[in-house]
């Protein structure tokens, strides 16, 4: 059975920092694109930060440039999303998803990912 789990969200005051992870199981981050998404209340899905399969760059959304960090553990078959500097406007529940292996797809376009974990949530007060 393929499944994604997030973890790390949690409450933190606006300037603080969080780590979230996610977790594979049934399939390897390994030929993959992976992503971390967001939602908050109200709001449409919106692209955080990712990777592509054979690419060294990683990509963000303007929003969390210099703030977040996307990273892949190989031999753990994790990846994480490092959040820094967090604002109430970061408040969301946060997914992780991959796309199918070797297949090019629009990072930025969350229909484009073919698995996805259950979400996590980050709180954020001012």
């Amino acid at each position: 059975q393929i499944q994604l789990v997030e973890s790390g969200g949690g409450l933190v005051q606006a300037g603080g920092s969080l780590r979230l992870s996610c977790s594979a199981s049934g399939i390897s981050f390994n030929r993959r694109n992976t992503a971390w998404f967001r939602q908050a209340p109200g709001k449409e899905r919106e692209f955080v930060g990712g990777f592509s399969w054979g690419s060294d760059d990683n990509y963000y959304a303007d929003s969390v440039k210099g703030r977040f960090t996307v990273s892949w553990d190989n031999a753990k078959n994790m990846v994480f999303l490092q959040m820094n500097s967090l604002q109430p406007e970061d408040t969301a529940v946060f997914y992780c998803a991959t796309s199918l292996p070797g297949v090019p797809i629009d990072n930025y376009n969350a229909a484009a990912y073919q698995y996805w974990g259950q979400g996590t949530q980050v709180s954020v007060s001012s």
